[in-house]
């Protein structure tokens, strides 16, 4: 019985212990709701780190920056936006010892002129493929590979039947009587083949390989050219080698940064266009998003859409029969996803950009539309493109040629104080590269890898601990004076054969280190020699590759000749 009543007695307790423990829990999970729902910055996805659609107006605190970057009376870290930029260490429009680097790029006495070495009855035409950077870069090649080959170039043809169907030729979108006396002595040019015995000259048609060095040029080309005369090389894009001889790669940055010049009627308008930012504000910032339908779909990339999004980006893929549905988790871990335009938002203002700042955006249909780009728009509330700063007359003359729309963004971009690119596509490409020979412009590039993570766990830190990892990630990534080594990633990125440097102050010698290769100094910024250096892949072991390559969706890891695969990624 007393053992009875002992049993008894440690149940009750026990039953008492369990009723107090739930109301406990309970008023916790009360408490917790209303945390909830008080929060600035709700979520409404299956996948918080991928949703495009959100709310974004509660997590910008406008008027109240004192709990920035603190926390709840909840002891919760409150993820609120600041209005104003943060103080930042570094000058946000310019970039650190940039001028000390300038582009340079006149031939030595040893190139000898074009009418020493151009044999006669030598003809190479030249089909570039693409849109207008991936043409460019064909263009640029194409003087270089008559070079090699001692011959005359005809001026190349460009691509009016890819995916971006702009029927434009060389001469209205490019000077093209700058283009041929600009490089008189580099190389000897023609409109169009002469004619023989009352003819036109028809070419012998072939193609190079992807990245085909000099002696390819010499082994494959030249026997052909000595025997038909003239040659004509199909799909011209990128099939000349990343490593060339000094001279020939400073005569690339010839044509690409002297020679090629576009059409009065593009430059003007890009002028005016220039200025108007200019009239609002004294700098402003260039954002090249990518954020289109058929730029997502190709990436394999989800973000948070729901079936819809599935469906809709599922159809387009179906475009290309050799593009394999990827794990989109996956890739966006491997940072090979565009960011959202949220995303890029809040990387700007975690790198000390302000509300006040104006935004030029250079964007097709971007996906989603104005649901999509809310967030953004009210992060940076000055947003622009070039159909809200100019008149729909104004752009009668270019609104139909998808070129001469992309060359009007192409100045905007290059002209701003800071550009931003969303993505390693050709016009990301050569826009890094100008501004790196023009005086290193600010040029940043998401480190998507990185920020892949902070993004998804934003909400469980503070915005002061958010933003300071998002320059800590950024470092490598912002256009610094040899951020990127000597000879590593594509040339026409990284130009480094045609940018020389001045010496550097004592006093500024602190913020640099120096590292003698083969011959010479080379100088690399000590934050820029850690473990957030770029991987920037060695293009010329790239050939073979199949797949997606590189941060961002990169051109040159792709090997397919499948008509508009790598059309989809030229601007």
């Amino acid at each position: 019985m007393a053992f009875q009543r002992r049993r008894n007695h440690y149940y009750h307790r026990f039953r008492y212990l369990l009723q107090a423990l739930s109301v406990v829990s309970g008023a916790l999970l009360v408490l917790l709701g209303i945390i909830s729902f008080l929060s600035p910055y709700p979520v409404e996805t299956d996948n918080p780190a991928h949703r495009v659609h959100r709310d974004y107006s509660s997590s910008i605190d406008a008027t109240d920056d004192a709990i920035v970057g603190g926390v709840s009376p909840f002891g919760v870290p409150v993820f609120r936006v600041p209005n104003n930029g943060m103080r930042s260490d570094r000058d946000l429009w310019t970039s650190r010892n940039s001028k000390y680097f300038h582009g340079c790029c006149n031939s030595s006495a040893k190139f000898l002129k074009a009418e020493a070495i151009t044999h006669p009855n030598r003809y190479l035409a030249i089909a570039t493929s693409g849109g207008l950077n991936q043409q460019r870069t064909g263009i640029t090649d194409a003087v270089v590979a008559a070079r090699i080959l001692n011959s005359t170039l005809v001026v190349p043809k460009l691509d009016q039947k890819s995916f971006w169907k702009d029927a434009s030729n060389f001469s209205q979108i490019f000077d093209v009587n700058w283009f041929i006396s600009t490089l008189a002595e580099d190389v000897k040019i023609i409109k169009e083949l002469p004619r023989k015995r009352g003819k036109t000259w028809s070419p012998h048609t072939m193609r190079v390989p992807r990245k085909c060095s000099e002696r390819c040029y010499n082994n494959r080309v030249l026997p052909v050219l000595v025997k038909r005369h003239v040659v004509q090389l199909t799909k011209f894009d990128y099939r000349l080698a990343n490593r060339l001889d000094t001279e020939l790669q400073k005569l690339r940055c010839r044509v690409n940064y002297h020679a090629l010049k576009f059409t009065d009627p593009i430059r003007k308008m890009g002028e005016k266009l220039v200025q108007r930012m200019r009239k609002r504000s004294k700098h402003y910032i260039a954002l090249h998003l990518r954020f289109e339908p058929d730029m997502l779909a190709f990436s394999g990339c989800y973000y948070g859409g729901g079936d819809k999004e599935r469906k809709d980006l599922g159809a387009i893929r179906k475009r290309w029969k050799t593009l394999h549905i990827s794990n989109p988790d996956k890739e966006r871990r491997h940072g090979k996803c565009p960011l959202t335009p949220e995303e890029v938002g809040l990387m700007l203002r975690a790198l000390g950009y302000g509300s006040d700042v104006h935004i030029y955006v250079a964007s097709g249909d971007v996906y989603g539309g104005e649901e999509t780009l809310a967030p953004l728009k009210a992060l940076f509330p000055n947003f622009y493109s070039k159909e809200t700063i100019a008149m729909k007359e104004e752009l009668e003359l270019f609104s139909s040629f998808s070129s001469r729309m992309a060359a009007l963004d192409f100045i905007v971009c290059d002209e701003s104080d800071v550009f931003v690119t969303n993505n390693n596509g050709n016009m990301a490409k050569i826009l890094a590269g100008r501004r790196r020979y023009f005086g290193h412009k600010p040029t940043i590039r998401p480190n998507a890898k990185k920020l892949y993570r902070l993004f998804l766990n934003k909400n469980n830190m503070t915005w002061e601990a958010f933003s300071s990892r998002v320059r800590t990630f950024q470092r490598g990534f912002m256009g610094e004076p040899n951020e990127v080594r000597p000879g590593r990633g594509e040339f026409h990125e990284n130009p480094s054969t045609c940018i020389c440097e001045e010496s550097v102050p004592k006093g500024k010698r602190d913020s640099v280190s120096r590292k003698v290769g083969k011959g010479k100094e080379e100088i690399f910024e000590d934050q820029n020699v850690d473990d957030h250096d770029p991987e920037w892949p060695d293009m010329e072991e790239d050939d073979n590759q199949s797949g997606m390559g590189g941060v961002g969706l990169d051109y040159d890891g792709i090997n397919s000749e499948e008509p508009e695969l790598e059309d989809m990624l030229s601007d």
